[in-house]
């Protein structure tokens, strides 16, 4: 399956030390050979870079990796494709408007019978099972919330609930951003981290490469990595469950079900009761 990763920061970052380790994965140090892409966002616009060819030996991805564009969200994917072709437009990251604003979405994992989804007015380009439930997910919006939402928090809360369809159709794991705010959804894998200070150093598992957070950052930053492997090995990074979300603003997890989940696992331990199962 793909790879995801994303970011969240309270001041404009650079992604580089993350993305050097996520590039080697496609194509060297791992098998996501079919392309790949990232999504930064700098005030209501953004910036996508997007290749089809293995991004471990691609030139636009070694131009984003010298470029450090500081963004406060970031989402970025790369691909071992089981729908559509491997070409330019179905390659993740995808980037829609609603309610004047880019919403961006990348997804790992593969759905079944989903064709039946309904899209409305937004069509998806490629032939992905991602993109065409990422039309489906905006579609559920737009009707749910005719007018833009006051409520961002009760908004990501009903975006958790479609996730929880898609997630009983296959496997859905998903980043989701507004600009804003940078939303996780998880059925299988995914790992997230938030940094602050006191820094200190990182070291990637893909790649010979330490950084000195300390050296790069003020004492006032924030910044959450999600990944669906960690990226480095010497610090630790917590796994998302079955059906958990994760919303962060600038850098902060300001919403998560992951105590209602444990609740409920807990009640499913009591005896005589039935544990659920996930597919994992």
């Amino acid at each position: 399956m793909c790879e995801l990763l994303g970011m969240s920061a309270n001041v404009p970052t650079d992604i580089c030390f993350s993305f050097t380790g996520l590039i080697q994965r496609g194509g060297n140090t791992g098998p996501h050979k079919d392309g790949w892409g990232i999504t930064f966002y700098e005030g209501k616009g953004f910036r996508t870079f997007k290749d089809p060819n293995p991004s471990c030996d691609s030139e636009i991805a070694e131009l984003v990796q010298k470029y450090p564009i500081k963004s406060r969200s970031v989402v970025s994917h790369i691909r071992q494709a089981n729908r559509g072709k491997v070409n330019l437009e179905n390659t993740h990251p995808f980037t829609r408007e609603l309610w004047g604003r880019y919403w961006t979405l990348a997804h790992n994992g593969q759905l079944s019978d989903y064709h039946s989804l309904e899209t409305g007015r937004f069509r998806p380009v490629g032939q992905t099972d991602s993109e065409l439930s990422f039309c489906w997910l905006l579609n559920k919006l737009e009707q749910k919330f005719p007018e833009p939402p006051t409520d961002m928090l009760a908004m990501f809360q009903y975006v958790a609930t479609c996730c929880d369809e898609l997630h009983d159709m296959g496997v859905y794991n998903m980043l989701l951003s507004d600009g804003e705010y940078v939303m996780t959804y998880c059925t299988n894998h995914l790992y997230w981290i938030t940094r602050r200070a006191p820094f200190g150093k990182a070291t990637l598992l893909d790649e010979d490469v330490t950084i000195n957070f300390q050296e790069e950052t003020t004492s006032n930053d924030v910044v959450s990595v999600i990944a669906t492997q960690p990226l480095t090995g010497n610090e630790s990074w917590s796994r998302m469950k079955p059906r958990e979300f994760n919303l962060f603003h600038h850098g902060d997890l300001v919403l998560s079900n992951v105590e209602q989940l444990k609740d409920v696992a807990f009640a499913a331990a009591k005896p005589g009761n039935q544990a659920p199962t996930e597919k994992l």
